[in-house]
């Protein structure tokens, strides 16, 4: 899929949050058209640990090149602040399109940054940032899609936020993404005052009402992104499952996948005969 020729189409396009290959194989099963690779998510499935600036650029596009193999879904990875300075930027924006990734994530928070659900975070200059932006632009190529996301409504105001949003439209983003408005009418204002595809960032017990992806389209937003929909859901099973065995000795074959049916998800029988294809005949 063009993801460029996407966001000129009609219809909202719905980003699940993947960390993972299987998370992605899931994605493509059930039938969504791009995947996005969360930052907290990645944050705490490798080290168990919060959406508080303890991944690296190596962390992060290894993780990719495991979740582009996997699936044949565009995916757009989370690049948070771009892991340095603007020559950090084209770097690791060069290194994701070379592994077929379809396109970035880059905020304008202070490094160290933190999940943008979070309280006090810190924006830098917006000079400073579009000068990242443009180096991850002049580093792209094709049909590569950069979203630029601000994270100046809480600290700076929803005014701010604004001109940011419109700033970084003007250097060249192809997506804008303004973090955590806290109401529906700060949404709304998000939408009438920003001429450009722009992203909802759904969290479930977040900041930002949750809202359908029907209903953001109805406000004005081209992508909505749920990015920890899949890291709190498994989560929840996993413990789920973990207890009833520590407490009662025995699992349940209620609540999870059946192993046919797993692998069935993991193409097991390609692989027989692939491993059929290289047996000795005597």
């Amino acid at each position: 899929m063009n993801l460029k020729n996407r966001l000129k189409s009609d219809g909202i396009i719905i980003m699940p949050g993947v960390y993972d290959a299987l998370t992605a194989k899931i994605a493509e099963d059930v039938g969504f058209e791009v995947i996005f690779q969360s930052g907290y998510s990645i944050a705490a499935s490798l080290l168990a640990m919060p959406d508080y600036g303890f991944i690296n650029a190596g962390d992060t596009l290894e993780q990719a090149r495991r979740i582009v193999k996997a699936t044949k879904l565009p995916l757009i990875v989370d690049i948070d602040t771009g892991y340095g300075n603007p020559l950090n930027v084209w770097k690791i924006i060069k290194d994701l399109q070379s592994n077929n990734v379809a396109g970035v994530f880059l905020e304008d928070q202070v490094w160290p940054k933190r999940c943008g659900h979070m309280q006090g975070k810190q924006v830098i200059d917006s000079n400073e940032y579009l000068q990242k932006l443009k180096a991850a632009i002049d580093a792209k190529s094709g049909d590569f899609i950069i979203v630029a996301r601000t994270d100046a409504l809480e600290p700076l105001g929803i005014d701010e936020a604004i001109r940011r949003g419109r700033l970084y439209k003007d250097m060249g983003a192809d997506v804008i993404f303004i973090e955590a408005p806290k109401s529906i009418e700060e949404m709304k204002k998000i939408t009438n005052s920003i001429d450009a595809p722009l992203v909802a960032n759904m969290i479930e017990g977040g900041r930002t009402p949750l809202l359908s992806a029907k209903e953001l389209e109805e406000i004005g937003f081209k992508i909505a992104v749920f990015p920890l929909s899949a890291l709190l859901a498994s989560s929840y099973a996993v413990r789920y499952i973990f207890k009833k065995l520590k407490d009662d000795g025995i699992t349940t074959l209620d609540g999870i996948i059946q192993f046919e049916e797993f692998n069935r998800l993991v193409r097991l029988d390609e692989y027989k005969k692939l491993e059929n294809r290289y047996k000795i005949i005597d």
